[in-house]
C-alpha cells in the first residue's frame, strides 16, 4: 500500500509539472519578467555551477580518450580519436553530463528553496501581496536554466576536448594537429546546434520539475527533504528519457560523420 501511495503521489506531481509547463507558456510575457530574480538565478545556474561542470567535462574527456585511443591505435585508426571524442562530447556527453550536474546542484536547490517557502506559507503570502508565484519564482528559474545551460555545455565541450587532447598527446604521442583536424572534420554545424537544443530542453525540464516539486511540498521539514530528493531523481529520469527521444529524432537514419575523413 505504501508503494502504491508513493507511486500515486509521484504520478500526481508529475501531472502537476505538465500543468505547470502550460502555465509558464501563458505567463511568459516580457513585461512580466522579474529581472532581478532572473539575474540572481542566472548567477546561481551559470557562474555558480561553472567549476564543477568544467571539472566533470575535463575528466570525462580524459577518461574517454584513455578508453578509445588505445583501441583505435591498435586498429590503425589513431587519426580518428579526436573526431570520435568531439562527436561523442558534442552529441551526448557534454549536454547530458552538464544537465546531470545542474540537476543535482540547481534542481535540488529549486525544490528545497520553494518547498521551504511552501511549508512556511510564504507562497500564500505572495498571493496576499497579489504576486503570482509563477511569475515571481518559476519563470526566472526557467529563463536562467534555459539560458545558462547551453553556455555551460559549450564550455564543457571545449574543456572536454582539451582534456582528451592532453591525454592523446602525452600518453599516446598523437599529434595535436591531427587530433584537432580530426575533430574539425567529424563535427558539423548540426552537431553543435543539436547539443544546444538538448541543453535548452534539459534546462527547462530541470527548472520545471524542481519548481513543481517545491510548490507541491507538504509535511514540513521532512517533506522538503523528500521533495528535494524526488525532484533530483525525477529530473535525471526526464533528462535520460528526453535525451533518447531527441537523439532518435535528430540522428536516426543511415548518415555518417566519417564521410568528413574521406
Amino acid at each position: 500500500m505504501a508503494l502504491n501511495t508513493g507511486l500515486g503521489a509521484w504520478v500526481r506531481r508529475l501531472s502537476n509539472a505538465l500543468f505547470l509547463g502550460g502555465q509558464i507558456l501563458v505567463h511568459l510575457q516580457p513585461h512580466k519578467i522579474h529581472r532581478r530574480n532572473t539575474f540572481d538565478q542566472m548567477a546561481l545556474v551559470g557562474p555558480g555551477s561553472l567549476l564543477i561542470a568544467l571539472v566533470t567535462a575535463g575528466f570525462v574527456g580524459m577518461v574517454f580518450t584513455i578508453q578509445v585511443a588505445r583501441e583505435f591505435i591498435n586498429f590503425g585508426a589513431g587519426t580518428a580519436v579526436g573526431g570520435v571524442l568531439a562527436l561523442s562530447l558534442t552529441r551526448e556527453l557534454a549536454p547530458v553530463l552538464t544537465a546531470v550536474v545542474i540537476a543535482g546542484r540547481v534542481g535540488s536547490a529549486f525544490a528545497a528553496e520553494i518547498g521551504t517557502m511552501q511549508v512556511t506559507e510564504q507562497i500564500d503570502a505572495l498571493y496576499v501581496l497579489k504576486t503570482d508565484p509563477i511569475e515571481y519564482l518559476v519563470i526566472p528559474r526557467i529563463i536562467a536554466c534555459c539560458t545558462m545551460l547551453p553556455i555551460l555545455t559549450i564550455f564543457s565541450l571545449i574543456i572536454g576536448i582539451a582534456g582528451g587532447l592532453l591525454i592523446a598527446t602525452t600518453l599516446y604521442d598523437l599529434s595535436n594537429t591531427v587530433f584537432l583536424e580530426s575533430a574539425k572534420n567529424f563535427l558539423s554545424v548540426w552537431d553543435l546546434l543539436s547539443s544546444l537544443i538538448k541543453a535548452v530542453v534539459f534546462g527547462a525540464l530541470i527548472a520545471i520539475i524542481g519548481c513543481n516539486w517545491g510548490l507541491t511540498t507538504t509535511g514540513g521539514a521532512k517533506g522538503v527533504g523528500q521533495s528535494t530528493t524526488t525532484a533530483v531523481v525525477t529530473a535525471l529520469l526526464a533528462i535520460f528519457i528526453s535525451n533518447f527521444l531527441l537523439s532518435w529524432v535528430m540522428f536516426s537514419g543511415t548518415g555518417t560523420a566519417f564521410q568528413g575523413m574521406s
